[in-house]
């Protein structure tokens, strides 16, 4: 069983390292998004069984790509007040998350998991956008993808 979950594990990380080299900065940081929903996830579950150490080491980790991911790849200089809302809406998931994994508060990860979720949402049309009339990109999406340093 062990030598099963050890090669799955192996070949999980292999999948997302060959993503990430291959991803262009748009789609890396979608797939911060999705790294981010999967670890609140796998707490949200754990959290249900009562697993206090699983949880706590996906609450880590999902504070670690918030903040080492998508807030550490803001480009505060070029986004202007676009990045400084979202530097402060990471910060409030950081937050919120600290709280749910004290408190085990399923309600605190489903927010989370929610600003997530829309953030991905809008940052997938964008690239939809972009991808296909890259030369009628509107204002504010230019301006999103500056607070990512994409542009």
């Amino acid at each position: 069983m062990y030598a099963a979950n050890s090669a799955i594990t192996a070949y999980s990380n292999t999948g997302m390292e060959t993503g990430v080299f291959s991803a262009d900065p748009h789609k890396l940081i979608l797939l911060l998004f999705e790294g981010a929903s999967l670890t609140i996830s796998s707490a949200l579950g754990h959290m249900s069984r009562n697993e206090v150490a699983q949880k706590g080491r996906s609450i880590s980790h999902a504070i670690a790509i918030i903040n080492k991911g998508l807030q550490a790849s803001l480009d505060m200089k070029a986004g202007g007040e676009i990045a400084q809302n979202l530097f402060d809406l990471y910060d409030y998931m950081t937050r919120r998350l600290l709280h749910a994994n004290l408190n085990n508060d399923p309600e605190a990860l489903k927010e989370v998991l929610k600003l997530i979720g829309e953030l991905k949402g809008a940052w997938e049309a964008i690239g939809n956008k972009t991808q296909s009339t890259p030369e009628a990109e509107p204002v504010l999406e230019r301006r999103a993808a500056l607070s990512y340093g994409k542009a």
